[in-house]
């Protein structure tokens, strides 16, 4: 081993004057805000979990979600899945933005990062129709009858449905009987009070801070996103002769998808 050390160089030792991982000191502390951003969203996610295993009962994401724009509810989780396919695609257009730039291929990077950011308007856009359409409430909202809260639905013969949550539906005259009964009505949701959840008002809280945490943080990456599009264009860094600045906001684009890839997961799949 003696031998071997002696026959490497003095200039391929790390003598203390620069990096040891070959990293600009931009991707450097890109890296420190994604691990501290990362540790902000477990923090998050890990007080979601606490709360929904101490809730008496907690919804159903595809009973939640399963609306589409212009074709109303029945479509469970479609319309997430459609988002968050549109997401992890934008990451794939920022992967070829980042190559063409080690290429020094502007025509390239333009085209690729102008579809990025496309696709996190389209992002971005969709999760506040999410946002305005779970404010409001389904048609029907939910009534509280003598079995407990209910989801109020009808189906294609125009017959009454309460759905209980966890699976369980009321039909026929049972159900009727139910609904003439019930002594309150909800529809909607607040950081009060929702209709999707009666007994746990925290669920749209948590809601509204995640999903709107991450959203911001999409919104974020489309203007930073869009600037150095600009600056693209602008041949600012061709000048530079390098392209480490669309490098270092695609570190942060595939932050944010596989962020969005967690709450995905744990809000409306589990």
């Amino acid at each position: 081993m003696a031998g071997q050390s002696e026959n490497i160089s003095r200039s391929e030792l790390w003598g203390g004057n620069g990096s040891p991982f070959r990293i600009s000191y931009g991707k450097q502390w890109m890296w420190m805000f994604l691990v501290s951003d990362a540790l902000t969203f477990g923090g998050l996610l890990t007080a979601y979990g606490f709360a929904r295993h101490q809730a008496p009962s907690w919804p159903i994401g595809e009973e939640t979600f399963n609306a589409m724009p212009f074709l109303g509810n029945g479509y469970p989780l479609l319309y997430v899945a459609l988002m968050t396919f549109i997401l992890i695609v934008s990451s794939v257009t920022m992967v070829l933005a980042v190559e063409a730039g080690h290429r020094l291929d502007k025509k390239g990077v333009v085209k690729w990062l102008l579809l990025t950011v496309l696709g996190g308007l389209f992002f971005v856009g969709s999760q506040g129709w999410e946002w305005y359409h779970f404010i409001h409430g389904t048609h029907y909202g939910s009534v509280l009858t003598l079995e407990g809260w209910a989801f109020v639905d009808y189906n294609a013969a125009n017959e009454l449905i309460l759905r209980m949550g966890r699976g369980l539906t009321v039909t026929g005259s049972e159900a009727k009987v139910l609904f003439d009964g019930a002594t309150a009505t909800m529809q909607g949701a607040n950081l009060i009070e929702n209709e999707y959840a009666p007994l746990v008002p925290q669920y749209a809280n948590f809601f509204f801070f995640i999903t709107g945490f991450h959203g911001f943080h999409v919104f974020s990456g489309v203007v930073f996103n869009f600037i150095i599009l600009i600056n693209v264009i602008r041949g600012v860094y061709d000048k530079r002769g390098h392209y480490e600045m669309v490098e270092k906001v695609g570190l942060y684009w595939h932050f944010v998808d596989l962020v969005w890839v967690f709450v995905f997961t744990f809000f409306y799949l589990i």
